[in-house]
């Protein structure tokens, strides 16, 4: 297998696109599996990790999805070999996704002893009836049962990801999720809004009036989780996301926040592998085929699996670059910001910050501009605005590269 020679890049994504079952809600690629196509679909990957060549170790790496615990524990020992034969073992930060329903104690065992130290897990809910409509195949049982297997088997960094604002949801049960989640002491939380997205039941369902969206009560259940989370130890540090501080610790973003994912937020650069994945790598975006069987197909062929290559000019990049970074609490530093993008948000964007200061959405002073807390709630208003895109070109894609989804001009 030949390599491509490439720049090192800071992570590296890999999407595992099966599923269980199709959640109601989810508009990402993923499918139901069987067997014969997972295992045509590890060799592909193991393929397509030919051709990366990544001057030491990427700083972190995510297997998201789909469902990466769905893979058997043998499936899991051929890709752990391969990226050992490729040096890609040891990272500082290496996430796995998981789904409560699919984790047993070996392969957790597995994959702690290969390296993996941080797990995201999917719960959504710890209602039985609202995760029965979000087509969840888990119980809240099984999250309790799922957590304490993964602390035996040596994790200490577990996230937790939950949705609010779902059809049927009351804020007593907002309440009763958020009380029973946080009493585990993850150390991370990941706490997003249901998105109606066309083409999946949810939407459906919406569209044809079996349920509506109260807004106002989507805001009261954000508020209620900026203050239940920040009372039981958990520091916010982006939009969605809630992470626990070191004792003592003075660090910008507390310790146990996400490293694959500000990486993102920042600009910075990353691999993608597995049907759909998304890279950016010297200023080109690319993105796998969507396709399993056509992934695999081409890797079969000796032919990297890529559908599109997109060539960002730096003042599109740095718009991207802007908007996403806004999602931090931290905002943005000027001095930040030029050193990785070459641009000076202070000259480039200044009357998009000032309209953003003028409605009490941001904050500026010498060092930074970033969003107040009213702001955050609406960074995807504030984040359209900052984006600089080539005229007749596409706004940047979805993203599905870590424990959320990133987008441009319709953030999550």
């Amino acid at each position: 297998m030949r390599k491509t020679v490439t720049e090192r890049a800071v992570s590296l994504y890999v999407h595992v696109p099966f599923c269980a079952r199709k959640c109601e809600y989810c508009a990402f690629y993923s499918h139901a599996p069987n067997n014969e196509l997972v295992d045509r679909y590890v060799s592909a990957l193991i393929r397509e990790m030919s051709f990366l060549s990544i001057e030491g170790r990427p700083q972190t790496i995510f297997f998201g999805g789909g469902t990466p615990s769905l893979l058997t524990v043998r499936q899991w020992e051929r890709i752990l070999q391969a990226m050992e034969r490729h040096r890609l073992l040891g990272t500082p930060e290496w996430t796995v996704e998981c789904n409560p329903a699919t984790i047993s104690a070996e392969k957790a065992r597995l994959l702690r002893a290969h390296g993996v130290n941080r797990i995201s897990m999917g719960v959504q809910s710890l209602d039985d009836e609202l995760l029965d409509r979000l087509g969840r195949i888990h119980t809240r049982q099984s999250v309790l049962k799922s957590f304490d297997l993964l602390r035996k088997a040596g994790f200490d960094n577990i996230n937790l990801d939950l949705m609010f604002a779902i059809p049927g949801q009351t804020m007593e049960l907002w309440r009763q999720t958020l009380a029973e989640a946080t009493a585990l002491q993850s150390e991370h939380l990941s706490c997003y809004e249901v998105i109606y997205e066309e083409d999946t039941p949810l939407f459906a369902g919406l569209r044809s009036g079996k349920f509506s969206v109260d807004q106002d009560l989507a805001c009261d259940m954000y508020e209620e989780l900026l203050d239940l989370a920040a009372d039981r130890g958990y520091e916010q540090y982006e939009v969605a996301n809630f992470a626990r501080r070191a004792p003592g610790s003075r660090t910008e973003i507390p310790d146990r926040a996400c490293r694959h994912n500000i990486n993102y937020w920042r600009g910075g650069e990353f691999y993608g592998l597995g049907p759909s994945a998304t890279g950016y790598i010297g200023g080109v975006r690319t993105k796998n085929w969507p396709n399993t069987l056509l992934y695999c197909e081409q890797l079969e062929h000796d032919r990297r699996p890529i559908e599109s290559r997109e060539q960002l000019a730096p003042l599109a990049r740095a718009g991207e670059t802007a908007a996403f970074g806004l999602r931090m609490t931290a905002g943005w530093p000027f001095d930040l910001f030029k050193r990785t993008t070459a641009f000076d948000l202070r000259e480039g964007w200044s009357n998009e910050m000032g309209e953003a200061l003028a409605k009490g959405w941001g904050e500026m002073d010498e060092q930074r501009f970033r969003l107040t807390p009213a702001g955050l709630r609406f960074a995807d208003a504030i984040a359209e605005d900052f984006l600089r895109p080539e005229p007749g070109s596409h706004s940047a894609p979805r993203i599905r590269n870590g424990d959320e989804i990133l987008v441009s001009a319709e953030l999550s």
